[in-house]
């Protein structure tokens, strides 16, 4: 499959799946990287595995006006499925319509709980240090027109330990994002490919731990592909 990533920063998960497409049975091939701002990491992420990058900015645009201008870059470049990679905005209405069922995003805690607009990056994670939860994760959803409502795809928990701040718990989260997002990525790709419905990524119980080391999700995801 022809794929898209959008990006807004760093792209360590567009890496996450750089990394995963290098391998043997990758069943996509990135094409193509939209970013709506200039001089991000993710651009040099691009540049060095020979990806083009068309820089996409919509501070100030209509979103139809952007969606059109989507759709070419996306029809040009022949793309079938797009992830979105710490992508901070909205994707216009026209591209969720024309790829329905075929924008994943992957957001750092299980919703619906601690989604929607304004909750990204440190923000989910003090939310959900807040709120006193002991078990945060990882979700994988198909996108729509509103922010994390779509329906989900994949999840993984992600214990929430004694003593945890912020960053110690996005760290521990953004290791299972690296490895459930190609894992997704990949069940997607597979059905797209023979035309059949993607149903969820179901994982098995037994394969996470709370005191596994590594989160018990290696194995997993070397049987896996």
């Amino acid at each position: 499959m022809t794929a898209a990533v959008f990006a807004s920063g760093s792209g360590t998960n567009f890496q996450a799946l750089l990394d995963r497409e290098g391998r043997e049975g990758a069943r996509w091939t990135t094409r193509l990287l939209i970013v709506d701002r200039q001089g991000i990491a993710a651009v040099e992420r691009a540049e060095r595995a020979g990806v083009p990058v068309c820089h996409m900015p919509v501070k100030g645009r209509d979103p139809a006006e952007i969606g059109a201008a989507m759709l070419a870059v996306l029809r040009a470049a022949k793309i079938e499925v797009i992830f979105l990679a710490g992508y901070l905005r909205l994707v216009p209405a026209a591209v969720t319509e024309a790829f329905r069922h075929r924008i994943l995003n992957v957001h750092p805690a299980l919703l619906p709980a601690f989604g929607g607009q304004g909750m990204w990056g440190q923000a989910v994670h003090e939310a959900v240090l807040r709120s006193g939860a002991r078990v945060s994760g990882v979700t994988v959803h198909f996108v729509d027109e509103c922010y994390d409502e779509g329906s989900i795809f994949a999840q993984w928990p992600v214990p929430v330990r004694e003593g945890d701040d912020a960053r110690a718990l996005a760290a521990r989260v953004l290791e299972v994002e690296h490895l459930l997002y190609p894992l997704a990525a990949q069940h997607l790709c597979r059905a797209l490919a023979v035309g059949a419905d993607a149903v969820p990524l179901a994982l098995p119980s037994g394969a996470f731990s709370l005191g596994a080391s590594k989160l018990g999700l290696s194995d997993l995801v070397a049987e896996a592909f």
